[in-house]
């Protein structure tokens, strides 16, 4: 069994991008925790921060239960994710207390300035939680750097517009429904997204997405993602490894 964890900036981030393959994953046995930057408290104009951070947190946990995922909320203000030493902290000590074989993250270039931030957030976590003498709680350090991969940006491409490539992709024809369930738990996004992002129907724009990665890499319906390799991150494929004959060559 191995250990994923998902880290998002917002709740539905990761339903959005990845909550097909990780449906793969927990069915195929592995523990699954999604993790969110902030309770995206800012993500209404119905109600005030707190109310709407207690709701959007409820939905992330009741999307993250249907696959039977943990869900948890480092509480970074939504739209105040940077990528400082108390940040970096906070999201080593995260990765030290659930000891992931794999991190799957944002993007690090994307339209929303916390979802590159959590990235470079995540990416440097990675690097500092085996190393000792960087205290955060009282989790220990970890053995190694865990296997670290990026989700697509929306709509693929960065804030220029510019397209952003993928590594490979995953089918997830065989888990959509879940996908589409656990993006459905989040309904307080339904107004907010018409209002904020001008989409009437954000389910239905989620489903274009994942068909129109799907055509790019041959099936009917993908999720896209890329492997971090720097020096000394880990260069195995140990995430494509565990998908087996679900993953797609780009």
């Amino acid at each position: 069994m191995a250990r994923i964890l998902a880290l998002h900036a917002h709740p539905d981030d990761v339903e959005w991008l990845a909550a097909g393959t990780l449906a793969l994953l927990s069915r195929d046995g592995h523990a699954v925790t999604i993790a969110t930057a902030t309770a995206g408290e800012g993500g209404s104009a119905e109600h005030d921060p707190q109310q709407t951070g207690r709701i959007r947190q409820a939905e992330a946990a009741a999307a993250a239960a249907l696959i039977g995922a943990d869900y948890f909320c480092l509480g970074f203000p939504d739209l105040g994710v940077f990528n400082d030493d108390p940040s970096r902290r906070a999201v080593t000590e995260l990765i030290r207390s659930l000891a992931p074989d794999i991190v799957i993250t944002a993007s690090p270039v994307d339209y929303h300035p916390d979802h590159e931030a959590i990235s470079q957030l995540a990416r440097d976590a990675c690097f500092a939680a085996p190393v000792a003498n960087y205290r955060t709680g009282p989790a220990p350090a970890t053995p190694a750097i865990p296997h670290l991969y990026f989700m697509d940006p929306v709509g693929g491409r960065d804030r220029a517009g510019a397209r952003v490539l993928r590594d490979f992709g995953v089918d997830v024809g065989e888990t959509f429904a879940l996908k589409q369930a656990m993006l459905a738990r989040h309904e307080s996004q339904a107004a907010w997204v018409r209002k904020q992002h001008g989409i009437a129907d954000h389910l239905a724009d989620m489903e274009r997405w994942t068909r129109r990665v799907g055509r790019d890499l041959g099936v009917e319906l993908a999720e896209g993602f890329r492997q971090y390799r720097h020096e000394p991150y880990p260069k195995t494929p140990r995430l494509q490894d565990l998908l087996g004959e679900a993953v797609l060559s780009a």
